[in-house]
């Protein structure tokens, strides 16, 4: 182990500020992730951790520690109550979508925490691999890290042009849809794909029409609308029996 008692430099702290910004995690291929369980989750997925900042009061060892007090944490973290740890790994290297197994797609999914919550509950099910559109939040924005907990390194997203990427499959696809079939009367391909739409629109209508296979998840109450992170939940765990 290494342990530093250091003042860390404005430059420095500007940097770890800066990656909070997606241009410049993609220009230093690094991404930060804050909190002690969070951290020792991602180090367990085998990322490569480049250095964890961390205040005194956080007693249990963690590589490459760069000891700081808690105003230079609160300036470095993006969190409202900083977690004792903020930590810089470089972004892993994309791996293969498994054409065997179903391929959740997300159309324009802005909400961080959805998106990180859709990344834990794939893990859960066994899926590895979501597609998303370019428009859709950057699976290292740090909220979604944070969401996502320790899926992150474990679940890979491919980031694509999707209307491309749905002409090219010769897989069976479906888009999550009110006006669809229900889930309850349909056995799903093995290798199918799933399309799920934004928050607040739902499936893009360029998209939309490329798919004339819908399915919906009958309504018993008089709730309006699910959670898209629960929509996907509750479809994984009916498919993925």
């Amino acid at each position: 182990m290494l342990y530093l008692l250091s003042v860390i430099s404005k430059a420095q702290i500007k940097f770890i500020v800066s990656l909070r910004e997606k241009k410049h995690r993609v220009k230093e291929g690094l991404f930060i992730a804050e909190g002690p369980k969070v951290i020792r989750d991602l180090i367990d997925n085998h990322l490569e951790l480049q250095d964890v900042y961390a205040t005194n009061k956080f007693e249990q060892d963690l590589p490459l520690k760069t000891l700081i007090d808690a105003t230079t944490l609160k300036k470095i973290s993006s969190l409202k109550t900083p977690n004792k740890a903020v930590a810089v790994f470089k972004i892993p290297t994309e791996s293969p979508i498994d054409d065997e197994q179903i391929t959740i797609c997300l159309d324009q999914i802005r909400d961080p925490g959805n998106l990180g919550t859709i990344m834990r509950t794939c893990d859960w099910f066994g899926i590895q691999h979501i597609v998303c559109d370019h428009k859709s939040v950057d699976q290292y924005n740090s909220k979604v890290v944070q969401s996502a907990m320790g899926s992150t390194g474990r679940i890979s997203i491919t980031y694509t042009d999707l209307q491309a990427y749905l002409l090219a499959q010769r897989r069976p696809i479906y888009r999550a849809d009110m006006q669809g079939e229900s889930i309850y009367n349909k056995q799903l391909e093995e290798n199918a794909i799933i399309v799920f739409g934004n928050e607040a629109n739902g499936i893009s209508q360029n998209i939309k029409s490329l798919l004339p296979k819908a399915l919906h998840i009958p309504r018993k109450g008089k709730a309006e609308s699910l959670n898209l992170a629960s929509s996907v939940a509750i479809m994984l765990s009916h498919f993925t029996n």
